[in-house]
């Protein structure tokens, strides 16, 4: 692998703490950087993130809010929306629009034996056969074995406790006080947009690198 491969937890609108971070990591040529989704909403400004994402060339994976975003501009259909997600609806570019049409569900690094998503999979089936509505927004497993939120199965087991690799996956969408590292898995949503940090994983030196919210945006 040459050059690093800088990988950034959900930054929601969080343009100056992801300038910040991008500065602090100071990427290179061959050096990659992969955003873990959520790029948008919650925080101040989700243009200039949008901006910033692609002046660093980084590939960036599907979140929720942008799934919800892309249901809504191709059915029309309101339901598929936060009342939060309007305003970014009303104001995102053709170029923004292109650049979420184009985000993957998944990135992989198979020398390093790892996957890059921003929800999660669900562990007893093939994490490449999983589809949108399952990796973007899994939390935790539910008694049925089926993928929820935190806030519908608060008693349920995060999906990451029951994932047993390989591969060793890094992931976003459920934002903790801290990461949260699993000997198969890492989870780098640190809730920045709630006043947390934002996160980035750094490889091969295996090193986390947070820059700290300016302030809560959300909510």
């Amino acid at each position: 692998m040459n050059g690093r491969l800088i990988i950034i937890g959900d930054i929601h609108g969080c343009h100056q703490e992801f300038a910040d971070l991008l500065d602090q990591l100071a990427p290179v040529k061959g050096d990659r950087i992969i955003l873990l989704g959520d790029l948008v909403n919650r925080g101040p400004d989700s243009l200039r993130v949008l901006d910033l994402a692609r002046a660093a060339h980084a590939i960036a994976l599907l979140g929720n809010h942008e799934l919800r975003l892309l249901k809504h501009r191709r059915t029309g259909d309101k339901k598929y929306l936060k009342e939060t997600d309007l305003d970014t609806f009303g104001k995102l570019r053709p170029e923004d629009w292109a650049y979420l049409e184009a985000m993957s569900l998944t990135f992989e690094e198979p020398e390093l034996n790892l996957v890059c998503v921003h929800g999660g999979f669900l562990p007893n089936e093939p994490w490449q056969r999983q589809p949108a509505e399952v990796v973007t927004r899994i939390q935790v497993i539910d008694r049925d074995g089926r993928p929820a939120k935190r806030a519908d199965a608060p008693d349920a087991p995060a999906w990451a406790d029951q994932w047993s690799g390989p591969p060793f996956v890094i992931y976003g969408h459920t934002p903790r006080p801290e990461v949260y590292k699993l000997k198969w898995s890492a989870g780098i949503d640190t809730g920045c947009a709630l006043g947390g940090s934002l996160t980035a994983y750094v490889l091969p030196e295996r090193r986390f690198v947070q820059v700290k919210a300016r302030r809560r945006y959300y909510p």
